[in-house]
């Protein structure tokens, strides 16, 4: 996992920081080639699913809840790595904690989204993977804001790809999670001055928003029969 996140921390944390549609689009591009195809030792989420499968004798269900409990202990494992140390590792720590965390949640709800049976190279599911990741408190609040204008069931079975809402919703992932990221940064401020405190409170957030995130397109993403992108 720390080979994954330095392979794409260099540019998460720079283009976040700008809030650039296009630049969180082209972050959150990187992310996804990396939880989806996979890199190096990292198998992808269609590999993950396929095991998943596999192990739960076919039943899909239980496939996607064996998909969830492994990355919440993933995202609970770096999340405490990154989160442990003196103040001064901080700011280092963040921005690699940033890119983990974004990478075990999109391969969780990209490999949910398989055993639904959606195509992980249609770029209108690619777009609903990245929105199941605000959450379900994220996209609700947003749609009620109008900054998201539909649900990820609706983006990944809409007749077209739309790339603007893609970078919309770019946006607005890499902005949720830079405030996710601020929010815990106050908490490890305080608990870093007790030894191993900072860790549990890192591997505990870490793994409470995955659980969320996983039920979240555990509901969302049903089956669907695929529909071809229109030309």
């Amino acid at each position: 996992m720390a080979g994954v996140a330095r392979f794409v921390a260099s540019s998460l944390a720079p283009a976040a920081q700008r809030f650039a549609p296009q630049a969180a689009a082209g972050v959150l591009r990187q992310v996804l080639e990396v939880a989806i195809d996979g890199y190096q030792r990292f198998p992808g989420a269609e590999q993950v699913a396929e095991a998943k499968l596999a192990k739960s004798s076919g039943d899909a269900q239980l496939a996607i809840d064996a998909v969830i409990d492994q990355h919440i202990r993933l995202a609970g494992v770096q999340g405490f790595v990154t989160s442990i140390g003196g103040l001064v590792t901080l700011p280092v720590a963040l921005p690699a904690n940033l890119t983990g965390l974004a990478i075990v949640q999109a391969r969780m709800v990209a490999a949910i989204a398989h055993l639904r049976g959606y195509d992980l190279g249609d770029p209108r599911v690619r777009t609903a993977v990245i929105t199941c990741m605000l959450g379900e408190d994220g996209v609700t609040d947003r749609l009620k804001k109008s900054s998201l204008p539909t649900s990820p069931l609706a983006i990944a079975t809409a007749p077209v790809f739309d790339p603007e809402l893609d970078r919309q919703v770019s946006g607005e992932v890499v902005g949720e999670l830079i405030a996710r990221i601020s929010g815990k940064r106050m908490a490890l401020t305080v608990t870093r001055r007790i030894p191993l405190l900072g860790g549990a409170v890192g591997a505990g957030v870490d793994g409470w928003v995955t659980y969320r995130i996983g039920e979240y397109a555990d509901k969302s993403l049903v089956r669907r029969i695929r529909r071809p992108i229109e030309p």
